[in-house]
């Protein structure tokens, strides 16, 4: 396990944080020297026992990770140390031919690429469990509050009722689109040789290539891809679009969480404490997770710029540039994933905040349902409404005192009025809603 950092147990929660530190990258480019020795072996342009002895060296523990870091600097990455340290290894114990066999055919971003491939396909596996973990526990919300109704809010103000069961089904609905947007992504072998011919291959390259992609499970191009990032583009904006998702619903339970709101809370003892203000409980869950998604659009960002400048067949800089900012927008977004799992998954509801919010505008919240109700009763419902509302807010008389007066004369009666200004009653067909969404959701879990 990588030691934590300062900032590491707030800013990278999740298995994507270990499924992108240094160690893994590591094991994972010499996972893929040890293919690329094996599918050179399947194609019968290397002993099968000469592969196999490559593949005995390309051992973590075998390798000085530190040297490796240092000397990269010389060739600009850190496949170059890494083969010669391979290749020491490998004369050290007397095997010349496998030492000088190690790497062949293959150029430094081959073996990197595709070592990112494998590295961003283990923490995109981890991070959509904890995306999926997420989208779970707000489903068991929406199904635990199908018929609670709600204040339903457009531009942070108070519109018209809903349910918390509603809103909780269209927090899983996103974290469900995120997963399996991710989870459809396929990450690919990268295999050119030095500008993208195979030449190296002596006629053997697309062999060696196809084996390549079947040992590691990774998709198999028809041409390299050292210049068209598209790949990568695309890994981006799927973890960008994970990263929305988690941004909206942990957006949601901080403002929810307020004291002036109290709408709900995260439930888990010794956690939330302020250093000078002993009442404070803050949703430490929610916010952690807002936090990692503020930052994921500036990684997109940098992800997709460096994508944007390859020259020619190897390009100067920009490939370069693609790698800090892609690892840290897997563990980043990985953090706010399982934060927010934590978050939705010690989340406690309170029904008596969430039915005093229904009352705060005394009744303006169903003006929409008022006018509905009125259509076809008298000349203009919107206009009266409207008016209505305006000298209730304006003299702080109850709604439903205004609405009896401007319709004294009609045949609408106090308690026809009183029905409508009901929220229980008018939350549209939010429950039905969530059963669909629950019904669906169930299908795609268990198809059969």
């Amino acid at each position: 396990m990588t030691a934590p950092g300062l900032f590491d147990a707030i800013l990278a929660r999740g298995g994507a944080r270990e499924a992108v530190s240094d160690g893994a990258w590591l094991a994972a480019l010499l996972e893929t020297e040890a293919a690329l020795a094996a599918a050179t072996a399947d194609a019968g342009a290397l002993a099968r026992s000469t592969a196999d002895t490559i593949a005995r060296a390309c051992v973590v523990g075998r390798i000085d990770a530190e040297a490796v870091a240092v000397d990269a600097a010389a060739s600009g990455n850190p496949v170059v140390p890494l083969v010669a340290a391979l290749r020491v290894a490998l004369r050290a114990d007397g095997e010349d031919e496998a030492a000088a066999a190690v790497h062949r055919g293959a150029t430094s971003q081959d073996v990197m690429d595709t070592a990112s491939m494998l590295v961003a396909s283990r923490a995109v596996a981890a991070l959509s469990t904890d995306l999926a973990a997420a989208a779970d526990a707000a489903a068991r919300l929406a199904r635990t509050h199908r018929d609670t109704p709600a204040a339903g809010r457009t531009l942070l103000q108070q519109a018209a009722p809903v349910t918390v069961g509603l809103r909780a089904a269209g927090w899983s609905s996103g974290l469900d689109d995120a997963v399996a947007a991710l989870r459809a992504w396929r990450p690919t072998v990268q295999l050119g040789g030095a500008v993208g011919t195979l030449a190296a291959f002596a006629g053997d390259g697309r062999a060696v290539r196809a084996a390549l992609a079947g040992r590691l499970g990774l998709a198999e191009p028809v041409l390299a891809w050292h210049t068209e990032r598209g790949r990568v583009a695309e890994l981006a904006g799927l973890l960008g679009r994970a990263g929305a998702a988690v941004g909206s619903v942990a957006t949601d339970l901080v403002l929810l969480a307020q004291t002036e709101v109290a709408e709900v809370r995260e439930d888990v003892p010794g956690r939330g404490g302020s250093s000078t203000l002993p009442h404070k409980r803050n949703p430490v869950g929610a916010v952690s997770a807002r936090a990692a998604a503020v930052a994921v659009p500036g990684l997109v960002s940098a992800v997709l710029t460096a994508a944007s400048g390859h020259e020619y067949e190897r390009a100067a800089g920009p490939w370069h540039a693609e790698w800090a900012p892609l690892r840290e927008l897997l563990r980043t977004t990985g953090s706010g994933a399982a934060w927010l799992a934590d978050s939705l998954g010690h989340l406690v509801v309170e029904p008596d905040a969430v039915a005093d919010a229904l009352d705060v505008t005394g009744g303006l919240l169903l003006a929409e349902n008022v006018t509905t109700v009125l259509r076809g009763r008298v000349a203009d419902p919107k206009t009266l409404v409207t008016d209505a509302a305006t000298t209730a807010l304006d003299s702080g008389r109850p709604f439903a005192e205004v609405l009896a007066d401007a319709l004294d004369g009609t045949d609408v009666t106090r308690a026809e009025i009183d029905a409508a200004l009901d929220p229980s009653s008018h939350t549209g067909e939010s429950a039905a809603l969530v059963d669909a969404f629950l019904t669906a959701r169930s299908s795609q879990e268990d198809p059969a």
